[in-house]
Formats: C-alpha cells, structure tokens, sequence
C-alpha cells in the first residue's frame, strides 16, 4: 500500500461465518422447549439459537451440522462454537466438537478517497463489473484468493473471502487499482 499514502487502513470485519459438525442426531424439539434463546422453525427443519457472548446466531440441523453467524473475529466465532457445542451437551446430546470451519469472512473498509467506477470497471474489464440500473457498486473478482470487493463511489469497499488473510490480500491487492481511479477532490 505504497502510492504515496502512509496511512494504514482499518479493515473492519462484521461477520465471519463457520461450520461445524455434533457428530449426532439432534432433536430439535428438544432444543427447542429445554434450550434458551431459541427459535423452532420446522417448516425449515432447523432450530436458531443465539448466544450472547460472544455475539452468535447458529442454525442448528437435525443431522448435527450447525452454521454459527455474526462473529467478529475468527477467533471469537471458534470460542462461540464451541460454548454452543458444550450448550448442546448440557441438553443431554451426546455432542462431539468436529469438522469446523471458517466458511465466509465479511469485512468492510474505507478508502480515504472516492472513486470514479466507470474508469474503475473500464480498467479492470475482465474481473470489475458495474451495473448501475441493479446494485450501487462495482464488483470485482479475485479468483485466486476466492475474494469478492463491493466498490462504492464514496470510497467504502465491501469484501468478502474464505478467511481474514485473504480479505486483507484482497484489500492490499485492489487498493493500487483504486487509487489509479480516485476522484479529484473538489474546492
């Protein structure tokens, strides 16, 4: 991140988002009228439940495979699992914690400048997409880290990717291409 700025940038994460597996059938209804903080939705044959510290929402499947949502941190969503997990023993499941996974990281970032898409997507043609008429961003692909950027002309960046490392790789590879395209600031 040379081009002349010295200032780092925050990345800020909002959500990361894993799996894991119980590694035995559970009863959702169980679950639901003995556990706290659930919600039963049978028509979906799956069983919400939230924790409050650290912040997780789960979906919680009969099968034992259990998706954990609204972490902040990689390491927060892993202790969040696993409280999640011992909550399901305490249930009389006979639970054990395996096959977990950080799926999906969701971070955003703000550049301390705006950006004009149309030369962004012109310049990056291939993997940059702007469809103004359907979403206020332009979306750009990096296939090699599996990373997605929401660029918007304010300067906000939205990226999403497989883990941390890779979202901040992301950030560090776009940011030259954005900065070629910044608008000029206004007087």
């Amino acid at each position: 991140m040379d081009s002349g700025n010295e200032d780092a940038l925050d990345i800020i994460i909002t959500n990361v988002v894993a799996t894991f597996r119980t590694r035995c059938h559970l009863n959702l209804r169980t679950i639901a009228l003995e556990g706290v903080n659930v919600i039963y939705k049978p028509e979906v044959g799956k069983v919400l439940m939230k924790l409050r510290k650290p912040k997780i929402t789960a979906s919680i499947w009969s099968s034992g495979k259990i998706i954990c949502t609204g972490a902040t941190s990689e390491d927060e969503s892993k202790v969040g699992a696993r409280r999640l997990a011992r909550t399901l023993q305490k249930l009389g499941f006979r639970v054990r914690f395996s096959d977990y996974k950080v799926v999906n990281v969701l971070a955003v970032c703000s550049m301390p400048f705006a950006i004009r898409l149309i030369d962004f997507t012109k310049k990056n043609r291939p993997i940059a997409s702007y469809e103004p008429e359907l979403h206020p961003a332009a979306t750009y692909r990096i296939k090699q880290i599996k990373a997605t950027v929401q660029v918007f002309s304010t300067g906000s960046i939205t990226v999403t990717g497989p883990n941390v490392q890779n979202v901040a790789t992301a950030v560090e590879q776009v940011y030259p291409l954005l900065f070629e395209c910044q608008k000029p600031l206004r007087k």
